[in-house]
């Protein structure tokens, strides 16, 4: 079951709560603006790496170092969500990010704009813990389900939308394309903040800190959860973070085009993240959806990455890959508050969540980058499998410990 309002950090009036989808939509368009911030760096990649001089290895940390103090922090803002108030830390979040967007748009090397990325990451980090909580807090007790499905789609959708931008690059540069997307984060937090103004505060946890991490830490829901999203994280951001490079060699085309088509497919993600909250609700086990979830990668990590298959069979395959992995995430955040070892603590199961996503997100470029420079992208496909291996088994540990 999902956690009551007065655990989520804010209190919606009985009156509101039929029509909180206006409010709840915008709290999840904080997640799709915080996640332009992931995609924007696989977007601008080529242009970063022309103007900076970086190496191939250098940019794949530029993809992970966003996520890097996330992958670390997770469960710690976690704990803050559960004793502080939830949309104060969506706005600040919002703000945080939009503040190291510009600083990285001013930088004159790999130090300072990773630097900044490292900083960023925890505005992102902070908006996609807190987000969810106040997603529950918002809905309506029938509606809950339905919400969080829909909060599942922020990353795709923000990820899409940002590739889709892809043609502003050509006018503003890489540096202009991340001056917009500070501008864009800063208008979206005055309107988050006006947008939500009255939603009451509620009395922070009264369980201590040192509890609190020691509740987290010593209940093996949270881990299984972190652990089963860090294996989803790595294998589907093993494509993600180079897709745009991937379908330009692949089918032969512009990088302007390899950027739209990737966007297509990332958004193709949506359709996984919406089909999961109706499979719950038909009573499907958790760990079969993460199994067929984490088989599709596999298998069409094969087919994306393999040898003989024509152009558009690949994309197709990458959209197969983008669906078969959108219904990995919805079910793990809607195992956080039924596998919280205490009702006060979902906040910082969410960020268990979350840090293990963080971790993928921080391994999965940085490693198929190597594997690629070794050995070539044919072996990145037996990495995914690897991946999506580990992630069944934590599932199946997931399905025994809910029977």
């Amino acid at each position: 079951m999902l956690p009551s309002p007065a655990r989520s950090g804010c209190r919606v009036p009985s009156s509101q709560a039929a029509s909180a989808w206006p409010a709840i939509l915008l709290v999840v368009g904080a997640g799709v603006v915080s996640a332009f911030q992931v995609g924007k760096a696989p977007t601008a990649l080529a242009a970063v790496r022309a103007d900076l001089g970086l190496d191939l290895a250098t940019a794949s940390w530029l993809l992970s170092a966003f996520a890097l103090v996330g992958a670390v922090a997770g469960a710690a803002i976690g704990i803050g969500v559960d004793r502080l108030a939830a949309r104060r830390l969506v706005i600040g979040g919002l703000l945080l990010q939009a503040l190291c967007s510009a600083l990285g748009a001013l930088a004159t090397g790999a130090p300072a704009l990773l630097s900044a990325r490292l900083v960023e990451g925890i505005g992102f980090l902070t908006v996609t813990v807190a987000a969810p909580t106040l997603v529950v807090a918002l809905a309506s007790v029938p509606d809950r389900g339905r919400a969080m499905a829909v909060w599942g789609t922020f990353m795709p959708l923000g990820i899409a939308v940002v590739m889709l931008a892809a043609p502003l690059l050509a006018v503003t540069g890489w540096r202009g394309f991340w001056l917009l997307n500070a501008a864009v984060l800063l208008a979206y937090a005055l309107l988050i903040a006006g947008g939500t103004r009255g939603l009451a505060p509620e009395a922070p946890s009264r369980l201590s800190i040192v509890k609190a991490i020691g509740a987290a830490a010593g209940d093996a829901g949270p881990w299984l959860l972190g652990g089963t999203m860090t294996f989803f994280g790595a294998a589907i951001f093993a494509i993600f973070g180079f897709l745009p490079a991937i379908l330009a060699e692949r089918l032969g085309v512009t990088a302007e085009k390899a950027s739209l088509l990737a966007a297509g497919a990332v958004a193709a993600n949506v359709i996984g993240n919406l089909a999961c909250g109706p499979l719950l609700a038909r009573g499907i086990g958790r760990a079969a959806i993460l199994g067929a979830g984490f088989a599709g990668m596999a298998l069409t990590g094969f087919a994306i990455l393999g040898q003989g298959l024509s152009g558009p069979l690949v994309y197709a395959a990458c959209v197969a890959f983008s669906v078969a992995g959108g219904l990995v995430p919805v079910a793990l955040l809607d195992g956080a508050a039924r596998h919280a070892p205490r009702p006060e603590l979902v906040g910082a199961t969410v960020g268990f969540v979350m840090q293990g996503n963080n971790i993928g997100l921080v391994a999965g470029p940085a490693i198929t980058g190597a594997v690629a420079a070794a050995y070539g992208w044919s072996a990145v496909p037996l990495l995914i499998a690897a991946l999506a291996a580990a992630g069944i088994v934590l599932a199946l540990m997931l399905g025994r410990r809910e029977r």
